[in-house]
Parts: structure tokens; C-alpha cells; sequence
């Protein structure tokens, strides 16, 4: 049987230890609804934050690996857009070639033939030497594209040799000293490197596929960890709510039980 006591209110004592771990747990949920965080302090979840830490770095490394796919993939258009317009003046070059053959023109025809190929010899040197944001499009070398968050996988793309490709329309001085096979192996070297480009594309297509799907599982897995269920919160705030109200009712009910004292008096 516990006695009455003035100095010691263990029943007030025991009232506010629990009132006061309410309103903790009852802060707690509400900084969790707020945030829609989980974990709002490291102590919530210590090991579980050093993992959404580490996950949230590979998620922007994922996304910054898929950047350099997306670029590369920019890069092989652009140069497959230029390798195209060198197919169709080399078409040109070909036709203009064979209409130089013909028995009817006069040398006068055939010089503005040649004129023509001219301009386009120019046009095509011009496409030997551009560039993608300062970078050559062609040139025979590779680039190599990291296509991993942790960066050990890595695709290379071509910069295709389009000038020794043309080298003999390019160098050649006239019409006359090119035949229509010419015309054709350089239209059938370009075709060649137009194939490689595709190649290289569809598989930075794959790569960014594969960045993509990697990429919402890492979300998924620190979504498991830092986010809040707030189906299961909002009912330990509603609890906790109540939890506060009682403990606060009851609180008062055993600062009140001591005033019993006094009757001992009368």
C-alpha cells in the first residue's frame, strides 16, 4: 500500500515521464508528416541514413552517366546527319560524272559540270572538318563514354574517318579524272561508316535503357528507407494525439490527489 505524501507525488511524477514521451513521439510524427522524410534525425535510423546516403549518390551518378549516353547518342546523330549530306553530293558527283560522258555536251557544258563538282569538292571538305560543341565529328579516332554510376563501364564511339573515305573525290582536279567507280567506293565507304554510327547508337540506346531502369530501382530502394508511410504515421499521430490529451488530463489529476492532504487537517 503506497502512502500519502506532500514532498513526493509519484503518481504526478509517473503521469509526466509518460505525457512527456507522448509529446515526443507526437513531435516526432509531426516532423515526419512534414518532411515526408522517415528519418528526420540521424538517430531515427542511423544505419538506415548511411544507406540513403550512399543510394542518393549512385542515383545522381546514374543520372549523370545517363547525361553522357544522351550526349553521345546527340553526337553519332549529328555526325550521321553530316555523313548523310556527303551520300547525297556524292550521288551528285556521281550523276555529274556520268552526264560529263555524254557525246552531246560541249566543253562548255562540261566545264560548268565541273564547276558544279568544284563547289561540291569544297562542300565536302567543309563536312571533313565539323564539329559537335567543339568537338570533331570525324577524324578516325574514338571517344569513350562512361555508361555506368560507378564508372568502370565505359562504350566507344567511332569518329569516323569520312575524309580518307573521299579522299579520291576530294583530291581528284576535275571530272574527267574520275571514273564512276570512284564515285562509287566513296559512296560505298561513307554507306560503311553510316552502318558503324547506327551500330554504336543502338547500343547507347541499350546502355541508356539500362541507366534508366537502374536508376528508378535505386529510387525505390531509398524510397523504402528515407520515406515516410504516411498511412502508418498519421495513425501514430492520431494515437500519440490522444496519448498527449490523457496525459495532460491525468497530470492534472494527480497534481489535484495531493490536495486530499489538507482533509487529514480540517
Amino acid at each position: 500500500m503506497m502512502g500519502l505524501t506532500i514532498n513526493t507525488n509519484t503518481a504526478a511524477i509517473n503521469a509526466s515521464y509518460n505525457l512527456s514521451n507522448s509529446n515526443a513521439m507526437l513531435q516526432k510524427s509531426l516532423a515526419r508528416l512534414s518532411s515526408g522524410s522517415r528519418i528526420v534525425n540521424p538517430a531515427d535510423d542511423a544505419g538506415g541514413l548511411a544507406v540513403s546516403m550512399k543510394l542518393s549518390a549512385a542515383i545522381k551518378r546514374t543520372d549523370a552517366a545517363g547525361n553522357n549516353v544522351a550526349n553521345g547518342s546527340s553526337f553519332l546523330q549529328v555526325q550521321d546527319g553530316a555523313m548523310k549530306t556527303a551520300g547525297d553530293i556524292l550521288n551528285r558527283v556521281s550523276e555529274l560524272k556520268l552526264l560529263s560522258t555524254d557525246v552531246t555536251k560541249s566543253a562548255s557544258d562540261i566545264a560548268n559540270y565541273d564547276t558544279e563538282f568544284t563547289a561540291l569538292q569544297a562542300q565536302l571538305t567543309s563536312i571533313t572538318s565539323q564539329q559537335f560543341n567543339g568537338v570533331d565529328l570525324f577524324g578516325g579516332g574514338t571517344l569513350s563514354i562512361v555508361a555506368s554510376e560507378d564508372g568502370a563501364q565505359t562504350i566507344d564511339i567511332t569518329q569516323a574517318d569520312i575524309a580518307t573515305n573521299i579522299a579520291t573525290i576530294t583530291g581528284a582536279a576535275d571530272l574527267a579524272a574520275l571514273s564512276v567507280q570512284d564515285t562509287s567506293d566513296a559512296l560505298a565507304n561513307v554507306a560503311t561508316s553510316r552502318a558503324q554510327n547506327g551500330g554504336e547508337s543502338s547500343r547507347l540506346g541499350f546502355a541508356a535503357q539500362l541507366l534508366a531502369t537502374n536508376g528508378q530501382n535505386l529510387q525505390a530502394a531509398n524510397s523504402r528507407i528515407i520515406d515516410v508511410d504516411v498511412a502508418q504515421e498519421s495513425t501514430n499521430l492520431a494515437k500519440n494525439n490522444i496519448l498527449v490529451q490523457f496525459g495532460t488530463t491525468m497530470l492534472s489529476q494527480a497534481n489535484q490527489s495531493a490536495q486530499s492532504v489538507l482533509r487529514l487537517l480540517q
